[in-house]
């Protein structure tokens, strides 16, 4: 003969088992709907050639979406500079490659450097990667890259984190003899990232991202105003994190062991003999 008790253990046992189950499939839906959604690609800017030309300062930084390539032609000497936005979570990834053209007289070793900045202006440094590469003489190009943080969606005034916004690229040599300036070179610069994920989530969040303001630049004798570099998609910076899943799926969780722990617990310090009411 079955005891109440034992049903009871049993329909507890059923039910805990039924919500753990719910619980599991809630979290994998989300993860599919999050791999899913088209802004959470690790390269959210369209794929291909970007623009073909780059600026010469801060203020004239060529904007380039993440996933493009961005070409120019220059002479060694020049400093080259391109606009990318990053959002929160993300880890981004710069890569150039300076080409020597053919055929040109014979050049001597070169050393050179990518430098990337924050929407402040603030260099931040690469996590790994070759910042820095020298170019023998008889090279025909060299490759450089930097692998950032992942940028943080709130950080203290006194840290150099990286945050939301716009990140320069700044390519230059840093080592040439004087004979060799002026020569010419060809550079391709690209910008990649991969979503990290709530891992590298903290709480708070800025007001907005770290982005310049409109600036006015002249071109043939015009003014143009140029807006800041933003993902296609919108910032996603905000209240709204990954993080909040994992928390309240967690609750959930810890609330439905609790309740299944007492039911155990009750029905086990009631005698099995002692009819109900009494």
């Amino acid at each position: 003969m079955v005891t109440t008790t034992s049903r009871r253990t049993r329909g507890a046992r059923r039910a805990f088992a039924g919500a753990l189950l719910a619980g599991l499939t809630l979290f994998t839906s989300a993860g599919a709907a999050v791999a899913d959604d088209p802004s959470a690609s690790a390269s959210p800017g369209d794929e291909g050639a970007g623009p073909t030309e780059a600026g010469t300062t801060f203020r004239t930084a060529t904007a380039l979406q993440q996933g493009q390539t961005g070409t120019a032609q220059a002479s060694a000497g020049d400093y080259l500079y391109w606009v990318f936005p990053a959002d929160t979570g993300r880890r981004p990834t710069v890569k150039a490659t300076v080409k020597f053209p053919e055929g040109e007289a014979k050049r001597s070793a070169s050393t050179w450097q990518i430098d990337v900045y924050d929407g402040l202006r603030r260099r931040q440094a690469c996590q790994y990667g070759h910042q820095t590469r020298k170019a023998g003489a008889d090279a025909s190009a060299v490759e450089l890259s930097c692998v950032l943080r992942t940028v943080r969606s709130w950080s203290e005034p006194w840290a150099n984190d990286p945050l939301p916004g716009s990140y320069y690229v700044r390519l230059t040599v840093v080592n040439l003899p004087a004979d060799d300036l002026g020569l010419p070179f060809e550079a391709e610069v690209r910008a990649d990232s991969v979503d990290k994920g709530g891992a590298h989530h903290v709480d708070g969040a800025l007001a907005e991202p770290l982005v310049p303001g409109i600036s006015v630049t002249g071109t043939s004798g015009t003014s143009q105003a140029r807006a800041a570099a933003e993902p296609e998609d919108g910032w996603a910076s905000g209240w709204w994190t990954t993080r909040w899943l994992w928390t309240v799926g967690g609750g959930v969780l810890a609330a439905l062991a609790a309740v299944f722990g007492y039911s155990l617990t009750r029905g086990r310090g009631r005698p099995a003999h002692v009819p109900h009411g009494v």
